[in-house]
């Protein structure tokens, strides 16, 4: 798992694509930045997260997408399938590698607290609850992200898929109120305000693992096809 975590960490940081990812997330989130803080004089940090998680819903396929089907397009797909590494141990690598890009995005973004903190006084506790929540919603969501790069070799395909899935999974709550629970982006929101539920966390590391079990299983399957 190592081996291959080191290897994707590597793609990320010797290419464009991670770099890519972060400096689109920060754009975005400093134009917010200017928008909350500057025009709306409002000193939370905490606030800034809630248009993140917009930001993150549209950009995680920059990170998942080339994930397994630019090796199914490229044909190293047979590579991985035949090496001595296990299936698991290949998923787990690229999930762990697109995991440590976020937090060092999330890392970036305490220069905006330490900015505010200059002016006011903002929340450490409540930051940390907003920067955990978040690392849980990105975990969800390269999850997902992961697991539609597994089902074809385009990655358009995968991108589309992706981001298709979780603007309905965000407008779900308006449709009825009981598919609230199925609103990642809606659990998100609870923890800008300092509080952390157990039933979210749970609820984040669930749906993370249970695509990665899925993406596990196809990879699997198509496998011992082979």
């Amino acid at each position: 798992m190592f081996a291959v975590f080191k290897k994707e960490i590597k793609s990320y940081l010797l290419s464009p694509i991670g770099y890519i990812f972060i400096g689109l997330f920060l754009i975005m989130f400093s134009t917010f930045f200017f928008l909350t803080i500057f025009q709306s004089q409002v000193l939370n940090f905490e606030y800034l997260f809630y248009n993140g998680a917009t930001i993150l819903t549209f950009i995680t396929p920059v990170l998942t997408m080339r994930m397994f089907s630019e090796e199914r397009k490229n044909g190293t797909e047979q590579l991985v399938m035949t090496s001595p590494r296990s299936i698991t141990s290949v998923v787990l690598g690229k999930f762990l590698a697109a995991a440590v890009m976020i937090l060092i995005t999330e890392a970036f973004t305490l220069m905006y607290f330490f900015i505010l903190k200059y002016f006011g006084e903002p929340s450490l506790t409540v930051a940390l609850s907003t920067l955990f929540g978040f690392f849980l919603l990105s975990l969800a969501y390269i999850s997902f992200g992961m697991f539609a790069s597994s089902l074809t070799e385009n990655q358009i395909i995968a991108c589309v898929l992706t981001i298709g899935v979780f603007i309905v999974m965000w407008f779900l709550p308006g449709f009825n109120e009981n598919l609230a629970m199925f609103s990642l982006i809606q659990m998100f929101d609870k923890f800008p305000t300092g509080v952390i539920s157990i039933s979210e966390i749970i609820t984040f590391v669930s749906f993370a693992v249970l695509f990665i079990l899925l993406t596990i299983v196809v990879l699997q399957r198509r496998k011992s096809v082979k």
